[in-house]
Order: structure tokens, then sequence, then C-alpha cells
């Protein structure tokens, strides 16, 4: 019954070759499939969605005890500090791109401290700011 109203249909078209045309040379399979193929309509949508998905960490809010034992490890750094005494710092990085940011440690020798600007000046020559440590430890040299 369907096969009898296609025939009807189509009938005069259903079995006829595919039409080349004179003008134009036939499409490779790769550039046919490229037409096809899902494109970027927005630039950058893939890398916000990306960017939206990294996590980030929230900065802690110390506690006094905390606090108060930063402080006493930091006045120990200002009287040791000509031993370069080998610490283990934690402390927080802000995110440039969106809110929170990430807590790194290291282990280093402090070779300046900025006691004005409150930072220390590591011997990496990275500079930190007292306000994102959280924890310092003394060590044992390596």
């Amino acid at each position: 019954m369907i096969e009898e109203q296609v025939m009807k249909k189509y009938g005069d078209i259903l079995y006829q070759e595919h039409p080349v045309s004179a003008n134009h040379l036939p499409m490779s399979v790769d550039n046919r499939a490229a037409q096809f193929s899902p494109f970027a309509a927005l630039t950058g949508h893939e890398e916000a969605i990306q960017e939206t998905a990294r996590l980030t960490d929230r900065r802690h809010e110390m506690d006094e005890e905390s606090t108060r034992l930063l402080n006493e490890r930091y006045h120990e750094l200002l009287e040791r500090f000509a031993e370069q005494p080998w610490i283990s710092l934690t402390y927080f990085v802000p995110d440039d791109r969106k809110e929170g940011g990430k807590y790194v440690t290291v282990q280093s020798t402090v070779k300046k401290i900025k006691e004005y600007e409150r930072q220390l000046v590591l011997a990496d020559e990275r500079i930190i700011s007292m306000s994102d440590i959280v924890s310092m430890q003394f060590l044992d040299r390596p």
C-alpha cells in the first residue's frame, strides 16, 4: 500500500541517476563532512564554560588562636632571620579571573622581610603578603 503511494508520487524520479554538475567539480568527502560538522557560533563560549567549571577555594578567615600562633612564628622568624631558617609557608593566592583562589604551600628560606609593606621575599624572589599567609612552620634543612 505504502509502496504504491511512493511509486505514484516519486516513480518518475526514483531510479534516475544522481545529476552531476557540468560547472562544478564534485566536493570531496572531507569538505562535505565539514559543511555539516558542529561549529562554534560563539567564539570563546567553550572556554567560558570551562572557566566557570574550574573550582576555586574561598579565603578562610583565621580564628584568634591561629592568628596568635602565626604572629608568634613571625616574631620567631624576625629573631632567627640571620640563620636563614628553612620554613614551610601556606598562603592564599587570589584567582585573577574569578572570585576565590587557591592555597599554596612552599618550602624555602626568606631572603628579605619588608616590615613596612608586610611582605616576605623568598629565596626564589617570590613576594608573599603577610595577610595571605595562613601557616608558617620551621623545618630542618633538607
